[in-house]
């Protein structure tokens, strides 16, 4: 897929300057990581920045995710000593499940709190991820407001929040960063198909032709449902399958590869596809 992908807009450096000036302040980091991929959505430089804090790795969109590697990526995870909760971001009982997990976080803290005579002060959490892993919409969630703002392409949050989610613990949010570049072209390729690099810098149908070979390796029936495809066979005879039988076609009749690849593209993000996980346990 070429050379090293470079994506490191201005405000992620500015942004990841601000992150280490206040991590000093806060008790505990929670880092977003997309099921659909994790390893490829952990940005390592949050690694020095984070330190010996303690951390909390929520997966989100494990809705779009296919379960049972979901549950395995948690077992993975929690072998290597590291807290994982599973979070469908999108249900009612999102802001119960965190609180009820950061309080258990913050108990040692307030038991010494107390122990001085002082009123226990709220637990301070720091939000952190790649772009459009979920963080807007969950701080919204949490503080049951449009706190954050939200919006389907990387980079949207630009600033740099306080937020009072309850008497027990604030937030601090902070904008989507990624790694300056990336050197391994599939955490690219896996986080362009999420969403979290503008996919103008991957030509779509390297990107599609990309995503087809992963499905046709890990679930070669994964468009039958969707597309009425058995058996996901050679990739470019697949991308015409699917533009005849959504019309998407040029004026002549030939396949319109921009319209067809941006409709696989599109529909993948939201899930109509399946609920499919690009990396596989077995494979870290």
């Amino acid at each position: 897929m070429g050379n090293n992908i470079h994506w490191y807009p201005g405000h992620m450096k500015k942004a990841t300057i601000k992150i280490e000036e206040r991590i000093k302040s806060v008790d505990l980091v929670i880092e977003l990581l997309d099921a659909r991929a994790p390893i490829s959505s952990i940005n390592n430089d949050f690694e020095k920045i984070i330190g010996n804090k303690k951390r909390l790795l929520v997966f989100t969109k494990s809705d779009l995710a296919d379960k049972e590697q979901t549950s395995k990526w948690q077992e993975y995870f929690l072998s290597q000593n590291k807290d994982v909760l599973l979070l469908d971001i999108s249900r009612d009982n999102v802001s119960k499940i965190l609180t009820d997990k950061i309080k258990v976080y913050g108990k040692d803290k307030h038991d010494k709190e107390i122990a001085k005579g002082m009123k226990p002060q709220p637990i301070r959490a720091m939000i952190v991820g790649i772009p459009n892993v979920g963080k807007s919409t969950l701080i919204n969630k949490l503080s049951k407001r449009r706190a954050a703002g939200v919006e389907n392409r990387p980079g949207f949050t630009r600033g740099e929040q306080f937020i009072k989610v309850n008497n027990d613990f604030l937030l601090v949010d902070t904008p989507g960063i990624l790694p300056m570049n990336y050197e391994d072209k599939k955490k690219a390729a896996n986080l362009a198909l999420l969403g979290s690099i503008r996919e103008e810098i991957l030509p779509k149908y390297d990107l599609v032709t990309y995503l087809l070979n992963n499905l046709k390796a890990h679930y070669p029936n994964g468009l039958s449902s969707r597309f009425g495809i058995d058996n996901i066979g050679d990739i470019e005879e697949t991308i015409n399958m699917i533009g005849c039988k959504r019309g998407a076609l040029k004026a002549k009749g030939e396949i319109d590869i921009e319209k067809v690849t941006s409709l696989i593209l599109s529909e993948f993000r939201n899930g109509l596809i399946g609920k499919f996980t690009l990396e596989w346990v077995n494979n870290a």
